[in-house]
């Protein structure tokens, strides 16, 4: 999966349809589009997961406080199942999912692992299971903590990867992988991270258990460990019990980002926050609320950040975010009004300042001015607006902005 384009090109988003033809090609985010068959019908087929994680095709993502193991910045590596076998033993699925929530004992504790799919483009050398063929992918916690037993497991993996000059890359948000490996890798920064939150039942209190190869988590009604306390094996009575389910489920924070064309369709507006570098600024966005539409957000975070009032609001795309667990649902946005597009900071004081940029200096800024936060602008920078880099949705938002047609009405994107 290495020396991908930057940006995922699916192949539906080339093929020729109606809809492509009337709205223009779909645009693709960073994050997405992984290359992975989630398969997730058979994450309660336990015989399928024995036979992914004995495989010898299997690969894992191994992360240490949701740091990715790589070999250099721009390329993770993925583990074979012999170098993580005393994490992950060959039996951890042998038993049915039943068994495991009856025999619960939260005493013994093991590292988080999650299945994400098969990689279906490793035909060759990959488990074939009914009409699937393809290496299987899991993620894998290697953090040491849980159980004494747990953390030196942990330790010695650490320690024996590191000894093959491999690291843990620590940065805020890590964009430096090619497409399908960002993909695989935000899957699995966003089920480690929520698994880690979630290691008590949010209703009891009392310790959960992993369960569907990593993407729920159940409340066992006992506890082995209950007994040596001389209590009865029968845990506390629990309401997520009284559901069907059972279970608890990993969540997503919806959050809009937009990009507002003025009336004229000549500016673009952009705000920064104190964090930001000098002269870097990005598009506006903010979580949506609960019983708030998608527009009505846009709407609300652009005249409370920013003090402009937008009329109509179109769904660009959207980036899965998993810093820890957001979608960030970008939009392109309008004022109606010349006299709505006067800017007050007065509201929520959020931003350090926003501005409209002139559509060319926008432009100008997209050719020679892009970076991420923490990074410099390229050679030609000589100073002026900077904006987001590629592999961000603000970038993407604010291209289509720029290519905006007053005339039709159309983004040309």
């Amino acid at each position: 999966m290495s020396n991908a384009p930057q940006i995922p090109v699916p192949a539906h988003t080339l093929a020729e349809t109606m809809l492509s033809r009337r709205f223009g090609r779909e645009t693709v985010n960073y994050f997405s589009s992984s290359p992975l068959n989630r398969l997730s019908f058979l994450r309660t087929e336990h015989p399928f997961l024995s036979a992914a994680i004995r495989h010898p095709s299997a690969r894992f993502v191994l992360l240490k406080d949701l740091a990715p193991l790589t070999k250099s910045p721009a390329e993770p590596y993925y583990a074979k199942h012999n170098e993580v076998q005393k994490l992950v033993p060959d039996d951890i699925y042998d038993k049915p999912e039943e068994d495991i929530i009856k025999e619960f004992d939260s005493r013994k504790t093991t590292p988080h692992l999650v299945f994400l799919g098969l990689d279906e483009t490793r035909k060759q050398d990959g488990l074939t299971w009914n009409i699937y063929t393809g290496a299987p992918f899991f993620a894998l916690d290697v953090t040491p903590k849980g159980c004494e037993e747990q953390q030196t497991t942990c330790k010695s993996v650490i320690g024996e990867m590191e000894a093959k000059g491999l690291s843990f890359l620590q940065a805020r948000v890590v964009m430096s992988f090619s497409a399908d490996e960002a993909a695989v890798y935000a899957q699995s920064r966003a089920l480690i991270d929520w698994n880690t939150r979630n290691t008590f039942c949010g209703t009891c209190g009392n310790p959960t258990l992993s369960v569907n190869a990593g993407t729920k988590r159940a409340c066992p009604p006992t506890d082995a460990a209950l007994v040596d306390q001389g209590k009865c094996v029968e845990r506390p009575a629990c309401n997520t019990r009284t559901t069907l389910s059972n279970l608890s489920f990993p969540r997503t924070d919806p959050t809009i980002i937009v990009a507002v064309i003025s009336a004229d369709a000549k500016r673009i507006l952009l705000g920064r926050s104190k964090r930001f570098p000098p002269n870097w600024y990005s598009t506006l966005a903010g979580f949506i609320e609960p019983a708030e539409s998608i527009e009505d957000a846009v709407r609300r975070e652009v005249w409370e950040e920013a003090g402009v009032t937008l009329s109509r609001v179109v769904i660009h795309s959207s980036q899965p975010w998993p810093y820890p667990a957001n979608l960030m649902i970008g939009a392109i946005a309008q004022v109606s009004d010349v006299e709505h597009e006067k800017i007050n900071l007065e509201h929520d004081p959020e931003l350090e300042d926003a501005k409209w940029f002139d559509v060319q200096e926008v432009e100008e800024a997209l050719r020679i001015g892009i970076s991420a936060l923490g990074d410099n602008a390229g050679p030609e920078y000589k100073g002026g607006l900077r904006l987001p880099p590629h592999t961000a949705i603000a970038n993407q938002l604010i291209r289509a902005a720029v290519n905006f047609d007053p005339k039709s009405g159309d983004s040309k994107m």
